[in-house]
């Protein structure tokens, strides 16, 4: 799949200080923008649209927003320095929006995905993620080999989520109802005082 938008893309990240340690172009592109491709499938499968949460320099959401041309996508980013770079990107990609802000502040049961790479530790992250997600769509998570699937299924459960599936690096979990009342909690407590 090549698009000029991620040539441009993929180059901006590795030359803007802060957004990725990688400096040789060739793997950039294999780990930010090949692999960020692996879950346009997964995001064919679920309707609505698309979240990415902690966008960082743009992967995956930059990414899918360009092979999912159809389906709205946001690139949600706390920090300003990075979400001012990931504005530069909405005029190429017309279903591309950004968001400067942290998952817990957002409205929940909007989105028909939530997408993370790199962001948190699988059960922080899931905490962030599926309360974002409404009632039929998933939490998509990019993660190693080593992921715990048993403590992503106990905090899966707290927030109305069904059982944690791997599909090759990509942890796919259902949202089954609504957020449960106290979720998400307040900023910074997933992570101080993650749920399993």
């Amino acid at each position: 799949m090549s698009f000029p938008v991620l040539d441009d893309w993929i180059r901006a990240v590795v030359e803007t200080p802060g957004l990725t340690a990688l400096r040789d172009l060739d793997e950039a592109r294999r780990v930010l923008l090949d692999d960020s491709l692996r879950g346009v499938e997964v995001a064919r499968e679920l309707e609505g649209p698309i979240v990415d949460v902690g966008s960082g320099g743009g992967a995956p959401g930059i990414p899918l927003a360009a092979a999912l041309p159809d389906r709205a996508v946001t690139l949600l980013e706390a920090e300003e320095r990075k979400a001012e770079f990931l504005r530069r990107w909405e005029a190429r990609l017309p279903n591309l929006r950004v968001v400067r802000g942290r998952a817990e502040e957002q409205k929940t049961d909007v989105f028909g995905v939530a997408v993370a790479k790199a962001l948190a530790q699988p059960p922080v992250a899931i905490e962030w993620c599926l309360p974002l997600v409404r009632e039929g769509g998933a939490a998509v998570l990019w993660v190693g080999p080593s992921v715990d699937l048993d403590r992503v299924a106990r905090v899966s459960e707290r927030l109305a989520g069904g059982e944690p599936e791997n599909r090759d690096g990509l942890l796919v979990i259902l949202k089954l109802g609504p957020t449960p009342d106290g979720f998400p909690r307040r900023p910074g407590v997933a992570r101080k005082r993650p749920l399993a």
